[in-house]
């Protein structure tokens, strides 16, 4: 393949601003994205309700219309797709970069399915592929999971909730509405302070009331094919349990980033090094954009304050080809 002036890793909302404005702007492009178009957006659950509202979620100035102030997973994946497919943006679907390596100041790419030459990398990978391991004996059990989709599955069940994050209060409460069973398992001593502010009296009023059962301060022990063991308070006891979803948040994929060239902080939040004026990273022409920027700090970038970060790094991008070729013209005139 002929070198190309960006390759954007990741079909998410951010990979899509970047491409729309890189087309924009002239330069030739390619995002490449492991699963469907938005992978991460799809993989939410069915029924999750954005806590941003639709024009804070639009990029590019393309009008986001829900049927609600704030709208729901599938009108995102709707309004991202009809983006990709009605501005013909270049993007290869289920094809996975696998490394990303410089040399003489050329990028070489590697995928599942391909190989690429590019002057440009963005980074736009996300958060979502990697969960925070409860790392407890029985944790690779089948009833496990760490990811929720469908309270569908969970009617009927005894069912244990770990966190107390949007995504933990969101499964419980609706599992518990299909008929399930609930249990909350809660490190600290309230339920997270970031839940959606329409959610939050719902969960707490289905805890006062015993519809959902709270043990707070309390951290799974282990996990048997019928049971899961807590520490409480209290003293450890025993739940009778089916299904256990350990909702415990998320992370980037460091070693991906450490394997590019990127560095990051000694400390537990692993930020990666990057100039904010212009994205790129310690690496020259590597970029990042999106919530993979705030290392650890997952609830420090959203959509709505990372897509500019298309503009910056494509405004940048194009001044520092203009200085390069400005200075070989110097030097061939001289």
């Amino acid at each position: 393949m002929d070198r190309i002036d960006l390759l954007i890793v990741g079909g998410g909302p951010i990979g899509i601003a970047c491409g729309l404005e890189a087309q924009k702007k002239g330069l030739s492009y390619i995002i490449i994205e492991k699963g469907p178009i938005v992978n991460s957006l799809f993989n939410y659950p069915v029924n999750m309700q954005f806590f941003s509202s639709s024009e804070r979620l639009e990029i590019d100035n393309i009008p986001f219309i829900s049927n609600e102030a704030k709208p729901k997973r599938n009108e995102a994946l709707e309004y991202y797709r009809r983006i990709v497919t009605s501005n013909n943006l270049r993007i290869n679907l289920f094809e996975e970069v696998e490394e990303v390596k410089k040399e003489e100041g050329l990028f070489f790419i590697t995928t599942s399915k391909n190989s690429y030459r590019a002057n440009n990398v963005v980074l736009a990978t996300g958060f979502y592929d990697l969960p925070n391991l409860l790392k407890v004996p029985g944790e690779g059990l089948a009833k496990v999971s760490h990811y929720y989709k469908d309270p569908h599955y969970y009617a009927g069940q005894k069912l244990a909730v770990i966190g107390a994050s949007n995504s933990s209060i969101d499964a419980a409460l609706e599992c518990w509405r299909k008929g399930a069973e609930v249990s909350l398992i809660i490190r600290g001593g309230e339920v997270g302070k970031r839940v959606k502010y329409w959610v939050r009296p719902d969960i707490l009023n289905r805890i006062e009331e015993g519809s959902i059962k709270a043990y707070y301060h309390s951290e799974v022990v282990r996990i048997d094919p019928g049971e899961i063991i807590i520490q409480t308070p209290k003293g450890q006891i025993t739940l009778e349990n089916d299904f256990v979803l350990a909702l415990t948040g998320y992370m980037p994929n460091f070693e991906f980033l450490k394997n590019s060239g990127v560095t990051l902080s000694e400390d537990a939040n692993k930020l990666p090094t990057y100039n904010p004026d212009t994205m790129e990273t310690n690496i020259s022409g590597l970029y990042l954009a999106g919530v993979i920027c705030g290392g650890m700090e997952t609830h420090k970038w959203f959509i709505e304050n990372s897509r500019i970060h298309a503009k910056i790094i494509v405004d940048s991008i194009i001044s520092t080809t203009k200085k390069s070729n400005n200075k070989k013209a110097l030097s061939d005139n001289a």
